[in-house]
């Protein structure tokens, strides 16, 4: 036994020392050698991120550029292009932003609408064919831009349709309903039953179960269908350009004028969006804070 404890002692002294050689003077302990993953990964992520911002950075700040016909030269600083955007070319430039802003609108109305109620049908209904519609659902996900935006051309030209800002609506329609069917096919397959059944209970009509507890349970569901049905619309320009005509949208107008530099005016408005955007985030952010604050103090 005696053996033993000796034994014992004499590691743990060995641990004790090996501990305080592994301290520094004044107590602290001393940090383990950087790896290669230590340094990898945040060099990665900078690298990333000035990547991603750079082209951010520059249609902002050749949105102050005091250019004539080209934007490709910085020629000196104006806030003339913030304060007259809509003076260029006869307001070219926010006639085709506002194209683009009525064309996003009434597709996402539409294609939500139909995707919506289609989504419900596929999770809640069971009918023929449910299986081959999901597929077919998926395939303007997956076709090319190109062969999407001929095609529906070929169809508007063999009908004796003339292309105007309405069947740039209807394209648009045609391949957002897809992104909204598989948003809101999630949310609807995440909604627990025994909420429909207890309005149900409650003597609740169906239309009224359906607005008062399905409806807002769906809404987080719909409302991100929505938006990023509009931001594909609005993004869009393969198959606008295939089936607009003589109809100019925002993305439409930036592609011609990339030859000569994009113009200012053409920056200002991207700017904009990009800041009004950014804002929209920071105010949910800072609302999804404070409401988490208030339910925690409640609770």
């Amino acid at each position: 036994m005696s053996g033993e404890v000796q034994a014992a002692a004499v590691l743990g002294g060995l641990g004790e020392s090996q501990e305080l050689d592994s301290r520094r003077p004044g107590g602290r302990v001393r940090g383990r050698r950087l790896g290669l993953g230590d340094w990898l990964l945040p060099a990665y992520t900078i690298i990333a991120f000035v990547f991603l911002l750079i082209p951010i950075v520059y249609t902002f700040v050749f949105s102050f550029n005091d250019s004539i016909k080209s934007n490709i030269a910085w020629r000196g600083f104006t806030f003339d292009k913030w304060l007259n955007v809509c003076t260029v070319e006869g307001g070219a430039v926010c006639e085709a932003f506002g194209n683009s802003i009525i064309i996003g609108i009434a597709a996402t109305v539409i294609a939500t609408t139909l995707g919506t109620m289609i989504a419900i049908a596929l999770v809640r209904y069971r009918f023929r064919a449910r299986g081959a519609i999901s597929l077919l659902l998926f395939l303007p996900m997956a076709t090319p831009e190109v062969v999407l935006g001929a095609g529906l051309a070929a169809q508007f030209l063999a009908v004796g349709v003339a292309k105007d800002m309405t069947t740039i609506i209807l394209a648009h329609t045609m391949f957002c309903i897809s992104f909204v069917v598989v948003t809101v096919k999630a949310r609807v397959a995440s909604l627990d039953p025994a909420l429909e059944e207890a309005g149900r209970d409650l003597y609740g009509s169906p239309s009224q179960v359906f607005w008062r507890v399905t409806f807002p349970l769906l809404l987080p569901g719909i409302v991100a269908a929505a938006l990023l049905s509009f931001a594909l619309s609005f993004d869009d320009f393969i198959i606008t350009n295939f089936n607009s005509g003589a109809v100019s949208t925002f993305p439409k107008y930036i592609y011609i004028s990339a030859s000569r530099g994009i113009p200012a005016e053409a920056n200002v408005i991207a700017s904009a969006v990009f800041i009004f955007a950014l804002v929209l985030v920071i105010v949910a952010q800072v609302s999804r804070a404070a409401r988490a604050k208030r339910l925690a103090n409640l609770g």
